[in-house]
């Protein structure tokens, strides 16, 4: 998909929700949030958007830190969104993953467009933040930053190049720290 689609998907639920909460937005979608320990280790399924016979089910970690599972959330409800008539229903850690992955690339920016306002990451930017500490008073990782940079760079914004270049499956591989140990 292309970044004016996502963005426009992205806008069309804020003005039809006007619900800045992942957990609430699904919720109100209609869609069910079901909340499973998963485990922690390195491989363990972060979360899973699913539908079988017009029931859509989101599924979220509940052993990872809240502010994971609020961009799980987000990233999963752009599956949900985005590629709801692909005829692919399951993103599980299986073949969806690599680089190359489209529909991870689109979840990605769609999570990034959906929780990170272009004026409140550049006021956090114009506070003289460097990226890297500007992902952690946004409350986000790095790489969610780095599509944040991609779609305002294609509206415009005069930015910096980012130190990183984040890879469509960095959920996948991203560590469960502690909620400080996340942010520093």
């Amino acid at each position: 998909m292309t970044y004016s689609e996502i963005c426009c998907e992205v806008e069309k639920i804020k003005e039809r929700y006007a619900e800045s909460d992942p957990f609430r937005l699904i919720k109100d979608m209609g869609i069910l949030l079901i909340f499973s320990q998963l485990g922690t280790e390195e491989d363990a399924i972060k979360g899973f958007f699913l539908e079988n016979k017009r029931i859509k089910t989101i599924t979220i970690n509940s052993d990872l830190p809240i502010t994971i599972q609020k961009i799980i959330a987000a990233h999963e409800l752009g599956h949900a969104v985005l590629h709801r008539r692909t005829g692919v229903h399951a993103f599980h850690e299986f073949g969806l993953f690599d680089e190359s992955s489209e529909f991870e690339k689109d979840a990605n920016l769609f999570a990034a467009e959906y929780l990170l306002p272009d004026e409140e990451v550049m006021d956090t930017l114009n506070s003289d933040s460097t990226f890297f500490s500007a992902a952690a008073t946004l409350r986000v990782p790095m790489e969610l930053l780095d599509f944040k940079f991609r779609i305002m760079k294609w509206r415009g914004y005069k930015l910096v190049e980012p130190p990183i270049h984040s890879n469509s499956n960095f959920m996948k591989n991203m560590e469960v720290p502690g909620d400080a140990d996340f942010y520093c």
